[in-house]
């Protein structure tokens, strides 16, 4: 029930900007014009409902759209005012897990090791705007592709996941520019040549735009590679482990 109430309030707030509706229970694109192609409502989209195709489409209007926000203003509420009704109406059945404050009470940590645990990072930069796909590091790599929050949820992170592998981390709820991420990965796969791609990311439903962008660049490579998928929890266990 949670992800259903938290998914109508996405739907609600796209369908302000007018390139979204919700029709006999599913989101479509209703106007192509009010499309800017970014993505931002699959990364927004809990139910994993909503993907990135080639097709042929009408070209975004940015100034149809600032039309179209205009009327808005011109209605009894603003843009505002309506996703703050929008949120309001929701707050009381769901709040977004990623957002939500929460208190783990935890026991002692133990440590097996004694003394300083080294890092397992190899480069710099790391975060997936600042990253160079053909970057020495890259070539024939086993890749991390790493969602921000799952280095400080999980205990393990550089010895189970990062060491010997290349990383590169993102945020798919609050990054711009998703496309670029897409055509990195997909240089990644083609020029780079990478062996493996692992995509790590948190049990929140906005997390999963990750894996999404992942592979919808995959998609597009000429080359495969095989992709792993590892969901962590917000405790730090991990929820599940797959290839995809």
């Amino acid at each position: 029930m949670r992800s259903r109430l938290c998914s109508n309030i996405k739907n609600d707030l796209y369908s302000i900007k007018g390139a979204l509706a919700v029709v006999d229970g599913k989101a479509k694109v209703i106007n192509e014009v009010f499309c800017d192609g970014l993505g931002a409502c699959i990364s927004g989209c809990p139910e994993g409902a909503l993907e990135i195709i080639e097709r042929e489409a009408l070209e975004f209007d940015e100034e149809a759209v600032e039309k179209h926000l205009e009327s808005i203003k011109d209605n009894e509420y603003t843009e505002a005012e309506q996703i703050k009704q929008i949120v309001t109406e929701h707050t009381h059945q769901c709040g977004c897990p990623s957002a939500q404050t929460m208190v783990f009470e935890k026991t002692e940590v133990q440590t097996e090791v004694a003394g300083k645990i080294p890092s397992a990072l190899q480069q710099w930069p790391v975060q997936m705007h600042l990253i160079n796909p053909r970057a020495p590091y890259y070539q024939g790599a086993d890749v991390l592709l790493a969602a921000d929050c799952v280095g400080f949820s999980y205990g393990d992170f550089h010895r189970d996941f990062l060491k010997q592998k290349s990383i590169a981390i993102a945020c798919p709820k609050l990054d711009q520019g998703k496309e670029v991420y897409i055509e990195k990965i997909k240089t990644l796969i083609d020029d780079a040549k990478i062996n493996t791609l692992t995509v790590t990311i948190m049990e929140v439903p906005c997390c999963s735009g990750l894996l999404a962008l992942a592979q919808e660049g995959a998609k597009r490579a000429s080359r495969k590679v095989p992709i792993k998928n590892v969901v962590v929890g917000i405790q730090g266990n991990i929820i599940k482990e797959e290839w995809v």
